[in-house]
């Protein structure tokens, strides 16, 4: 969560602009009756999608009143001073409410991909290391394993245990090239158990992916992740 600063919305009505002129070159039939139209609706679908961080907070006529007065030179129904107060205030609270939830989510998580781990370590094609990365043999490779200090090249695709995917060499169509030591603890243990043209499944528990914090909005806190990593070959 965080308060849209004026240097932010600038950047983001510029950016929205240079956007709407290549749909406009784009496509000839829009529906807007002229340039400005046009342009002012995607300044506010931009806008919107920003604020829809702000959930169910937003009260849509009081917001577009602000915009208004603000836009006519009124002068501001809650002054300035107040106003910074307020929003340090909301934004203070919606930080401990994220908090909370995360924590719940988390547990969550965390109780799921135990369960899973449990179920999955006890299939005969599937072996557990002592630190708990459990991997798969898809195919096998040929050749010497990666160190902590090589880079390698591989593709790859990983996924929740929803099986929600929330990253894919593959559909980028083009291999990452990565530094064995800078990647998860899960993914350092594994590559180096590949030799190149390996194809390994890793079930990777959240002390060795990304913990009790996640990465983004893509992998909640405590995630058990799975990754199916082909190991094209060993580059240093």
């Amino acid at each position: 969560m965080r308060y849209i600063t004026f240097g932010a919305v600038a950047l983001m009505l510029a950016s929205a602009f240079i956007a709407c002129e290549s749909q406009q070159q784009a496509s000839a039939d829009t529906t807007m009756e002229s340039r400005i139209d046009s342009v002012s609706y995607c300044l506010g679908q931009d806008i919107g999608n920003s604020l829809k961080q702000f959930g169910s907070h937003i009260d849509l006529h009081i917001f577009l009143q602000g915009v208004k007065d603000n836009l006519e030179e009124q002068d501001p129904r809650i002054a300035r001073d107040d106003q910074a107060a307020l929003m340090q205030a909301f934004l203070a609270q919606q930080r401990q409410e994220q908090q909370a939830q995360s924590k719940i989510e988390g547990a969550k998580a965390e109780k799921e991909g135990a369960s899973f781990l449990e179920e999955n370590k006890a299939k005969e094609d599937i072996m557990t290391t002592e630190s708990g990365l459990q991997y798969k043999v898809i195919k096998k490779g040929e050749g010497p394993k990666p160190a902590l200090e090589d880079k390698v090249t591989v593709h790859y695709k990983g996924a929740l245990l929803s099986g929600k995917e929330f990253d894919s060499s593959y559909k980028r169509n083009e291999p990452a090239q990565l530094s064995v030591g800078r990647v998860i603890p899960g993914w350092q243990e594994g590559l180096q158990l590949m030799s190149p043209g390996a194809k390994y499944q890793f079930f990777i528990p959240p002390e060795l992916a990304y913990g009790e914090r996640g990465a983004g909005q893509q992998i909640p806190p405590n995630s058990t992740l799975i990754f199916e990593v082909e190991l094209i070959s060993i580059d240093s």
